[in-house]
């Protein structure tokens, strides 16, 4: 008999949080280890109890869903977080990803998809939601290719490097980083780095490995 998924729920708006308790109640593949409204309680929970996957909403009182994964992260406990949201979620992708989150879904999502990126999170897959895919272009053909130095540019700039610091490592001016990142932008059809980040995720571009390793400046390559 197969072990049911053990789930924490961490969100402050109880219609959200009791919803998707009774839906995780209902589903025989998990188990309800908790249901909190507030980022200390959902950080207790864990410690103490180490579920599978903690759903975290990513504003709390408190400390926030992406301090909580970052607390995940920092104490190496199993459990995979993956992160609720109910406004755009683009400008808080790239933290939850550096916090330790392995998903990302928007509260508006059917629950079927819900289900389908915990089930990919515990195969040890990465989840991104297709309403947050889909806020990236209209087109789910794969973009244009990117050139070795685009993609090193794109890579190298999400590690929070600014133009000036990229162009003296990669030994370029900084008008052709930007020159880079305008072309990146406009294969993807992006309006900056954060969704160009997401799409390079999303067709396996970068991957999350790279995305997430502890490269510095000093490390990136030079050519």
């Amino acid at each position: 008999m197969t072990i049911p998924i053990s789930i924490v729920i961490a969100d402050d708006h109880p219609l959200t949080r009791s919803g998707l308790a009774e839906w995780i109640k209902r589903n025989q593949s998990f188990a309800l280890t908790a249901e909190v409204g507030d980022g200390e309680s959902a950080w207790a929970v864990i410690e103490a109890e180490r579920p599978d996957i903690a759903l975290l909403d990513i504003q709390m009182p408190g400390l926030n869903g992406i301090e909580v994964a970052q607390k995940i992260k920092d104490a190496g406990l199993p459990t995979r977080p993956i992160m609720l949201t109910s406004f755009n979620a683009q400008p808080y992708v790239m933290a939850s990803l550096r916090a330790g989150a392995t998903g990302f879904v928007l509260k508006t999502t059917a629950v079927r998809e819900i289900e389908v990126a915990i089930k990919q999170v515990m195969n040890g897959g990465f989840y991104l939601d297709s309403h947050v895919a889909s806020a990236l272009g209209d087109s789910d053909e794969m973009p244009d290719t990117l050139s070795s130095r685009e993609r090193e540019v794109l890579l190298v700039t999400s590690k929070g490097f600014s133009i000036k610091e990229i162009a003296s490592k990669l030994c370029i001016t900084e008008r052709t980083v930007q020159a880079h990142l305008t072309s990146v932008y406009s294969k993807f059809g992006c309006r900056g780095k954060g969704e160009a980040l997401l799409v390079a995720l999303k067709y396996g571009i970068i991957t999350l490995d790279e995305l997430l390793d502890g490269t510095s400046l000093d490390e990136a390559p030079a050519q």
